[in-house]
């Protein structure tokens, strides 16, 4: 007998695993509403995101695996405003009920939930295809916040991580034509799944990182993409000021950070595409003033986190590529879109 909404909720979601006590939440589940208390001199930073099977995420995937992407690809928007995780809700679209398919969704997420004490608030069931909505809550001091906007030219260009691993698992894992897991080693189907599944949301970072960044922004559609947000947002493209100059940015590619399981694997196919335009890294995006990169160099070493500097912000237009040989030319790579053609938003 399929379980009845509130049941499922009761014993899959409104557990203890899914729950903690943190400064600022007055009621969590079970009301109509979750009340927050925000602390003094605190913003509540908010951030949704609906991933759908089929084109966020392979059809069939783990139950375990996917509730630990859906949660951390929310975490990494609030790492990236410098924001401190609270808690979230969680919007779940099934098509039938399966219990075992709840269990190893439920335990996925209390295990995210458990690494940043981040407390489910509430939330919805339906029946439909599915998808899964979570909207994340976090804390960040007043006038602190991580902007998109702020970034100024001699700014430098650093990114957390590696790029490109999660770009090079989607054709495996989506069983593509030429990327076939059963030529792969356990330890190379192993990275890869890892890559995708379970990206980390780089909170202490993006805590870290708050005045001494000017601008951050997390790699979620590809660097391509997410570093023209940002000179897009601190240039004239923002509309905000008309008297901004434009601003556009110089990439040396021969510092784009490769893990070594990446490079090994992408030797078939071309490699700084994938790690340019490809997405769902979840890495951070940053631009630092030049009197700010040895602190903030400093704070990533700490952190025992590589931070790699890829180049420039400089005045104009546009992402230039610089080759090892000091020889430049446009990039023509853009990122995911979501509701356009062949590349990306």
């Amino acid at each position: 007998m399929a379980l009845a909404e509130f049941e499922l909720i009761r014993q899959y979601f409104n557990i203890d695993a899914l729950t903690f006590e943190r400064t600022g939440i007055v009621l969590g589940p079970g009301d109509d509403c979750a009340l927050l208390d925000i602390p003094k001199g605190y913003n509540l930073a908010l951030s949704v995101d609906t991933l759908n099977e089929g084109v966020h995420f392979p059809a069939g995937a783990d139950a375990y695996q996917l509730a630990q992407r859906c949660l951390r690809v929310n975490l990494s928007d609030l790492a990236a405003m410098g924001a401190e995780p609270l808690g979230f809700t969680l919007a779940l679209s099934l098509p039938d009920v399966s219990e075992s398919w709840l269990q190893g969704f439920s335990q996925g997420l209390s295990a995210c939930a458990g690494n940043y004490r981040c407390s489910l608030l509430g939330g919805d069931t339906t029946r439909g295809p599915l998808a899964i909505t979570i909207q994340v809550h976090g804390l960040v001091a007043a006038g602190q916040a991580l902007r998109r906007s702020g970034a100024s030219v001699g700014d430098a260009i650093y990114v957390t991580g590696t790029l490109g691993n999660a770009a090079l698992a989607l054709p495996y894992l989506t069983h593509q034509s030429g990327y076939e897991l059963a030529d792969l080693s356990a330890e190379q189907r192993g990275f890869l799944q890892v890559a995708f599944y379970q990206p980390e949301p780089r909170v202490d970072a993006g805590l870290a990182l708050t005045g001494l960044a000017s601008a951050a922004i997390d790699v979620s559609d590809g660097l391509a993409s997410d570093l023209g947000h940002i000179l897009q947002a601190s240039g004239s493209g923002s509309g905000s000021d008309s008297d901004m100059a434009a601003l556009g940015a110089i990439i040396d590619t021969a510092q784009i950070p490769l893990a070594a399981e990446f490079a090994g694997l992408a030797a078939a196919h071309d490699a700084l595409p994938l790690a340019l335009g490809g997405g769902d890294d979840y890495e951070l995006c940053v631009t630092v003033p030049p009197q700010h990169e040895a602190q903030a160099q400093a704070a990533m070493k700490a952190l025992n986190l590589r931070f790699s500097r890829i180049g420039e912000v400089i005045a104009g237009s546009g992402i230039m590529l610089r080759d090892a040989n000091g020889e430049s030319q446009p990039m023509r790579l853009s990122g995911y879109r979501h509701f356009g053609g062949g590349d990306n938003e």
